[in-house]
C-alpha cells in the first residue's frame, strides 16, 4: 500500500490549504509566525516534503482563518 503522503487526495488537500493562505493574503513567513516555527516549515508541507498530521492541518486551517472541517469537504468533494 502507498503512503498517503503522496496520494493525489492528500496532494488536493494541500494545494487547498496553500490556496486558501494565499487568498487571504497570507505569506509563508506571516504563517510560520503565527505558527511559531521556520518559514521552512510551511514550505515544504507546501511542497510535500513534508507530511501534516491531523493536529498540525486543524491548526494550521484555523491560523489562516479557515473551519478546517469545511476545507476537508470542498477539496475532497469529488
Amino acid at each position: 500500500m502507498r503512503k498517503s503522503a503522496h496520494s493525489a487526495k492528500y496532494k488536493k488537500l494541500i494545494a487547498a490549504l496553500r490556496e486558501m493562505r494565499q487568498s487571504k493574503g497570507i505569506t509563508q513567513t506571516e504563517l510560520a509566525k503565527r505558527l511559531r516555527r521556520p518559514q521552512s516549515f510551511v514550505a515544504k508541507y507546501e511542497q510535500g516534503e513534508r507530511r501534516l498530521d491531523v493536529i498540525e492541518f486543524v491548526t494550521i486551517a484555523e491560523m489562516i482563518g479557515v473551519d478546517p472541517i469545511a476545507l476537508i469537504r470542498s477539496a475532497l468533494d469529488t
